[in-house]
């Protein structure tokens, strides 16, 4: 019996048949370039829009308890920064990233008194987020393009009533506390 070459056709695989190559093209499209793609996001994201950063230190109590976990947005535009924003910034002076209450814009002449009391441009300011106060006064006038910046518990806070240089420029602000993400008791945001 001999086969036609049509007879033949009909003998052949009707389905694809699978070779290594054909799998490890698709092991790379739906497993490998997916989690390339989400690392290459994760870091944009964490370079360009916001980070995590653990404090530290109890400077920032009760808002900010040493151990937290706090979520920082990106500030590009400083000039949308307000007195009472929690900012987190560079300190040359300490070489380390600190996080402190933004207390001085630029232009600002700031009198902390005796009694440890904060008065911005002659007006006496409420601080009800200051707990421990602190008794070291301090002049200060805050130069162009510089800010200053004041933990809330004063009493133990190294900050710019401490620093030879008191004033922090704005090209080394990092960015805006924005929430407490850990622990998990503490989830909040900042303001």
């Amino acid at each position: 019996m001999y086969f036609k070459e049509k007879d033949y056709a009909q003998l052949k695989p009707k389905h694809k048949v699978i070779t290594m190559n054909d799998t490890v093209k698709k092991f790379f499209k739906e497993w490998i370039y997916p989690i390339i793609l989400a690392l290459v996001i994760a870091v944009l994201i964490n370079k360009f829009l916001f980070f995590k950063s653990k404090i530290p230190s109890s400077s920032m109590h009760p808002a900010i308890m040493e151990g937290d976990h706090i979520f920082v947005t990106r500030v590009y535009n400083k000039g949308k920064l307000q007195r009472g924003d929690i900012v987190l910034f560079n300190s040359k002076e300490l070489n380390m990233l600190l996080v402190k209450r933004l207390i001085g814009l630029p232009g600002d002449k700031i009198v902390i008194d005796e009694e440890g009391l904060l008065h911005i441009n002659g007006e006496k300011i409420d601080e009800p987020y200051v707990v421990r106060k602190d008794n070291t006064p301090g002049n200060f006038e805050v130069p162009e393009d510089c800010y200053l910046f004041l933990g809330d518990n004063r009493a133990e806070s190294l900050d710019s009533r401490f620093w030879k240089m008191p004033y922090i420029s704005e090209k080394d602000i990092v960015g805006k506390a924005w929430i407490i993400v850990y622990p998990f008791n503490r989830i909040q945001t900042l303001h």
